[in-house]
C-alpha cells in the first residue's frame, strides 16, 4: 500500500511537471484565496494581542468604582442615558475605610491635570504632563512598576510629603543625562523630590502613559483645586477566584456610602479590568467572520478553477487512462492518482498562500503598530481549507477518470 501511494505521488508530480504553466496558475489561484484568509486573520490576531497588551496594565485581578462603568449604554446621539453624580473625595474615602473584603487592597486617585508644565533647573516640559494625585496603593493596583527608586509609603501620603514618582519619558525630555532620584522638580510653583521612576509602558491607542507625574493625593488636592473633581477607587484582589464576591461586596459598600435603598438603581459604575478588553475583543470576532467570508468566496472560485483544470487533464489523458486500465490498473488506482494530483496542487497553493498571507499581515501589523505574533490558528485553518478544497475539487474528476471504459479510452484521439 505504501509503495502504491509513493508511486501515485511520483506519477502526480510527473504530470504536474508536464503541465507546469497550468499548475503554476492553478496554485496561484488557490494561493490568492488562502492569502486573503490568512492575511486578515493575521491582522486580527495582531489587533487582539495589541488590545490585550494595552489593557494588561490594569491587571487581571482588579476592578474600580467610577462615575460610570466601561460598558455604560449610550443614546443614539452619544449621550449617556443616565447621569450619575461624581464620586467625591468624602465618598471615596468613606468607601476605602468601610471596604474590608479579604485579600484586597484599595487605592484612591484622581487626575489633577493633563496639561501641566514641569520644570527642572532651567529646563521645562511642554504643557502636556498628566499629574495624578494618588495614595501608596495606586502604583501596584494600576499594574505599574517602579524601576528606579521607590514608590510612596503610607508615611509619605499621611504626612503630605512633597515627593513624586515619574513616568519614564521624563528621563528623555527633562532629566536627561542625570540620575533623576532625589532631583528637585517643580509644578505650579511647588517643588517635589523625585523618589521613583516607572517602567516604560508605551502608548495606549496613541496616548503616552509615560509622561505622568504621580504625587500624594492630599498634596494634589491642595495644588489643583477645581469644582466637581471625580475620584477613582481601584481595588486589587490577591485571589482571582474571589473576584466576583469582591465586586459584589464593593457594590454593597458603595450603595451604603451613597445611602441608596434596596430598590434604587446604582448611581455609580463598577468596572472590572477584563470588561472592556472582552467588549473590544468581541468586536474582533466580526473581523474574523469577515475574513472567513472573504476567504471562502475567493477559495470557492479557486476550487471551481481547480476542478475545471483537473477535468481538462482527465480529458487530455484519456489514452493514458485506457492504457493503464488495459494493463490491469483498478478503478481505485486511477481515481487515487488523479486525487493525489489535486491534493498536491491544493497543498502547494495552501503553502504559498500561508507565506504570502503572513507576510502581508506582518507588514500591515508593523505599519499600524500592532503586536505581531505567528497566527498558528490561521496557518492550521489555511491548510485544512486547502485540503478540503482539494478533496472537493478532485473527487469528481477522479471518479470520472476511474469510470472511463478502457476500450473507448484507447480509441480516443
Amino acid at each position: 500500500m505504501v509503495g502504491l501511494v509513493r508511486e501515485n505521488i511520483k506519477i502526480a508530480l510527473g504530470s504536474i511537471k508536464t503541465q507546469l504553466l497550468r499548475t503554476i496558475l492553478t496554485v496561484l489561484i488557490i494561493a490568492i484565496g488562502i492569502m486573503a484568509l490568512v492575511a486578515i486573520l493575521t491582522v486580527v490576531s495582531a489587533l487582539e494581542n495589541t488590545i490585550s497588551k494595552d489593557f494588561a496594565s490594569m491587571g487581571s485581578n482588579t476592578f474600580s468604582i467610577n462615575q460610570y462603568d466601561n460598558l455604560t449604554r449610550t443614546q443614539g446621539n452619544g449621550e449617556v442615558e443616565k447621569i450619575n453624580p461624581i464620586i467625591s473625595y468624602p465618598e471615596a474615602k468613606a468607601f476605602k475605610d468601610r471596604y474590608d473584603f479579604p485579600f484586597t487592597t484599595t487605592s484612591l486617585s484622581f487626575t489633577a491635570s493633563t496639561t501641566s508644565e514641569v520644570k527642572f533647573e532651567n529646563d521645562k516640559t511642554d504643557p502636556e504632563v498628566m499629574v495624578v494625585g494618588a495614595d501608596e496603593n495606586f502604583v501596584p493596583n494600576s499594574g505599574l512598576e517602579v524601576v528606579k527608586g521607590r514608590n510612596f509609603t503610607n508615611f509619605d501620603v499621611e504626612n503630605n510629603a512633597y515627593v513624586c514618582v515619574l513616568g519614564s519619558d521624563f528621563e528623555k525630555k527633562l532629566l536627561r543625562d542625570v540620575n533623576p532620584i532625589d532631583k528637585i522638580i517643580s509644578v505650579r510653583g511647588a517643588k517635589f523630590r523625585v523618589i521613583g521612576v516607572l517602567k516604560e509602558k508605551g502608548s495606549t491607542f496613541g496616548n503616552s502613559q509615560d509622561l505622568r507625574m504621580i504625587i500624594p493625593i492630599q498634596v494634589a488636592r491642595t495644588l489643583f483645586t477645581a469644582p466637581n473633581i471625580n475620584y477613582a477607587t481601584s481595588i486589587m484582589i490577591d485571589k482571582k477566584e474571589l473576584l466576583d464576591e469582591a465586586v459584589d461586596d464593593a457594590m454593597i459598600t458603595m450603595r451604603q456610602v451613597r445611602k441608596l435603598n434596596p430598590i434604587e438603581d446604582a448611581n455609580f459604575g463598577v468596572s472590572r479590568s477584563d470588561d472592556l478588553i472582552n467588549k473590544i475583543l468581541s468586536i474582533t470576532d466580526y473581523l474574523g467572520i469577515s475574513a472567513w467570508v472573504i476567504g471562502i468566496i475567493t477559495i470557492f472560485g479557486s476550487s471551481i478553477a481547480l476542478m475545471n483544470i483537473m477535468l481538462v487533464s482527465v480529458t487530455e489523458r484519456t489514452r493514458e487512462i485506457g492504457t493503464r486500465k488495459a494493463l490491469g490498473a483498478k478503478r481505485s488506482t486511477i481515481a487515487f492518482q488523479f486525487f493525489m494530483e489535486t491534493l498536491v496542487i491544493g497543498q502547494l497553493g495552501g503553502l504559498l498562500g500561508v507565506i504570502f498571507g503572513i507576510s502581508i499581515g506582518y507588514l500591515i501589523a508593523i505599519l499600524i503598530d500592532f503586536q505581531f505574533t505567528i497566527p498558528w490558528l490561521a496557518i492550521s485553518s489555511a491548510f485544512i481549507v486547502s485540503f478540503i478544497v482539494a478533496v472537493f475539487s478532485g473527487s469528481y474528476p477522479a471518479m470520472k477518470a476511474a469510470k472511463l471504459d478502457p476500450i473507448e479510452a484507447l480509441r480516443y484521439e
